[in-house]
């Protein structure tokens, strides 16, 4: 695919947050995927496979949270392979304090496939708000 049509995957799955949705995500993900979550906080780890980004990271960020995640971007600059988003999450959890990291995510996309996202946002916010990822999660998100 060209950076275009990478950039255009990439803003729909964005769009689909705005909505509350993660179906184009989903299904665009690849089974091999990773997510890297960066940082120094108990949730940086690398994610890796589908199962484990979907049910371990994702999974358990829908525990915490009152609606679906909600990260809304606002600048795409795509390369070759590389998409660049800056975006800004509008989120509140289920004891009603806002959640609204500021992120700068790194997506990798391979022939129409996700393959990587690598996420930096404020991690101290992050340990804050959602407290620290459980071991027994670590267990299934790797």
């Amino acid at each position: 695919m060209s950076a275009e049509a990478n950039k255009k995957l990439i803003q729909q799955i964005f769009t689909d947050s705005a909505n509350r949705s993660g179906m184009t995500f989903i299904d665009h993900l690849a089974d091999d995927a990773v997510w890297v979550q960066t940082g120094q906080c108990s949730w940086s780890r690398n994610f890796t496979r589908k199962d484990e980004i979907t049910n371990g990271l994702l999974g358990y960020l829908r525990t915490l949270l009152a609606d679906r995640p909600r990260t809304l971007a606002f600048n795409f600059i795509a390369e070759g392979d590389t998409v660049v988003v800056e975006a800004k999450g509008d989120n509140v959890t289920k004891s009603g304090e806002r959640y609204d990291n500021e992120y700068c995510m790194v997506w990798r996309v391979e022939n129409g496939r996700i393959k990587q996202i690598k996420e930096y946002c404020d991690t101290a916010l992050v340990e804050r708000v959602l407290g620290p990822f459980p071991k027994s999660q670590m267990r299934a998100a790797g």
